[in-house]
């Protein structure tokens, strides 16, 4: 069954929620982008405190200023226009006074342009600019200077608001009805108990920090994506020696280093002498050095085990001369029972038994030598129905007590290799699953294909194999406990020949077991067609 997205989805899910299942490449390159971001972020939350008071201490002396100016001109009256000298008595200080030749000014007062005290028409008062005056704490006049120049009334709660701020150094600000916020000055007229209030708006100080805002925001997004992306391209190129040691590891961990002669690429890796001093130039060398030890292992074990196997073969093949001259003396022996003591006869019954034992175990440990070695084995068309059919019926007659049975299909299987070997793998499995079970147990042989893999399962119901035995049970004089002990002259290496013959045979076998059920599986390449050189063979 093919897995959905839907499927997959809280697998990448988990995989986000946790940084631990990242690649080093992804933490690096998030780490690296998370501490820009947030070194941009703190930049713009200073930039923006720093400006923020800067632009506020700016615009609350505008408004000290104003309030100075406003509260002057409420007191001495409009200043005369530039080259009329003041009425008598009332000299207006800079910037009313006469102007200088470098720097004209014209000074335009309009009488009764609206709402508001007069300071408002004042030279220099800027635009959107409120002032009142404020009387024991009741507003005698109030207005707002608009975009265009004229002044306009303010709203009674406006003006109420207005009426509130008492006589300070230090601006405050406040959010005007219909204005916005506003910062806010009030001071002392020369009058009795009158109070000038003047504000400004902070609308253009919040415009500055909204656009420095927007501008560090789209900055720092173009900052993050070029940091990202030359990350990107920086970690893949420092990264390259360390995908080059990881290709080499796994090309090792791919190879078959269990059996057989090992020939490993040495060095595995190739390590620039100029940055063998570097993290990445040490993991190399380590590797190489550490192949080549495991080389060196590989090839001193290998080189035992060939010993060893010679050693078998031709030990066992030298056994078998003397064993069939012992069992020759001993049915020449029989042949004469009748004339011998009933101890001796005994004892040469004994030794004819263990003579017929001893022979089986060095023919097979002689096949195992041979199979070890790599000799080919015969190539033709073997018809698997058939053997299971007469591997079972011998089963049956040498134990009449089990109960056997058969699942073949309807058409033959038929596979290519060595019949007599394919025997022997059925004839040691019925016999593995008689011999280690009790009496009264089912046993089943069935056959069936499975893609191009004919497959073979041999199963019964006895006490099963303890689950420490399964990862050696195909292990050659494997040892199991009381309920699959030896009986019957086993050899303990039955097991072992069938490991040995299904992989000649480029097939895989398995066991499954536990209490109540055993289950041998053997998978064997399928060949329904019979090539000409199999059909001469055949003939």
């Amino acid at each position: 069954m093919s897995s959905s997205p839907q499927a997959d989805r809280p697998g990448l899910l988990t995989r986000l929620r946790s940084p631990r299942s990242w690649s080093l490449r992804a933490r690096l390159l998030v780490t690296q982008v998370a501490l820009l971001a947030v070194v941009c972020a703190l930049i713009g939350v200073a930039t923006e405190f720093a400006l923020q008071r800067f632009l506020m201490h700016q615009l609350d002396q505008q408004v000290i200023e104003a309030g100075r100016r406003s509260a002057v001109i409420f007191e001495l009256g409009p200043p005369p226009p530039p080259g009329f000298p003041p009425p008598e008595g009332m000299p207006w200080p800079p910037p009313f006074g006469p102007p200088r030749p470098d720097q004209p000014r014209r000074i335009t007062i309009r009488e009764d342009d609206g709402p508001g005290p007069e300071f408002l028409n004042a030279p220099g008062q800027a635009a959107r600019m409120v002032g009142a005056v404020i009387a024991q704490g009741v507003p005698v006049d109030a207005g707002v200077i608009t975009a265009d120049g004229a002044r306009a009334g303010l709203s009674s709660t406006a003006t109420a608001q207005l009426a509130k701020i008492a006589p300070n150094r230090h601006p405050t600000t406040i959010d005007l009805d219909g204005l916005g916020s506003y910062r806010v000055v009030g001071n002392h007229s020369p009058g009795p108990e009158e109070t000038i209030v003047v504000g400004m708006p902070t609308s253009d100080v919040d415009d500055t920090l909204l656009w420095v805002l927007v501008m560090f925001c789209i900055v720092g997004v173009i900052a993050l994506v070029a940091a990202a992306t030359a990350g990107i391209l920086l970690i893949r190129r420092q990264f390259r020696p360390l995908a080059t040691v990881s290709a080499a590891a796994r090309q090792v961990a791919d190879l078959e280093l269990d059996r057989g002669e090992v020939r490993l690429p040495s060095p595995i890796v190739k390590v620039d002498p100029a940055g063998a001093h570097t993290e990445i130039g040490q993991l190399g060398s380590a590797l190489n050095r550490m192949v080549d030890r495991i080389a060196g292992a590989l090839s001193a074990r290998h080189a035992s085990e060939m010993r060893v196997r010679q050693f078998v073969a031709d030990a066992s093949h030298e056994l078998r001369t003397p064993l069939a001259a012992i069992r020759g003396y001993t049915e020449l022996a029989q042949r004469k029972q009748d004339a011998l003591p009933d101890d001796v006869a005994h004892a040469m019954s004994r030794v004819e038994s263990e003579t017929e034992r001893m022979t089986r175990l060095v023919e097979d440990m002689l096949l195992l030598a041979r199979l070890d070695t790599g000799r080919p084995l015969e190539r033709v068309q073997v018809d698997l129905t058939r053997l299971v059919v007469d591997a079972a019926s011998d089963a049956h007659i040498a134990g009449p007590e089990h109960r056997w049975s058969l699942d073949l299909p309807e058409q033959p299987i038929v596979v290519r290799g060595d019949e007599a070997r394919l025997t022997q793998v059925l004839v040691n499995l019925l016999a593995n699953a008689r011999t280690h079970t009790p009496a009264g147990t089912s046993v089943t042989t069935a056959l069936a294909v499975d893609g191009d893999h004919a497959v073979l399962t041999v199963t019964d119901d006895g006490p099963g194999i303890p689950v420490w035995l399964q990862p050696e049970v195909f292990q050659r004089f494997a040892r199991g406990d009381s309920s699959r002990s030896r009986r019957e002259g086993s050899t303990g290496l039955g097991l072992a020949i069938v490991s040995a013959v299904v992989r000649a045979h480029h097939g895989t076998i398995d066991v499954h077991s536990v209490p109540g059920k055993t289950e041998f599986v053997v998978k064997l390449p399928v060949n329904s067609q019979p090539s000409h050189s199999d059909a001469k063979t055949d003939a």
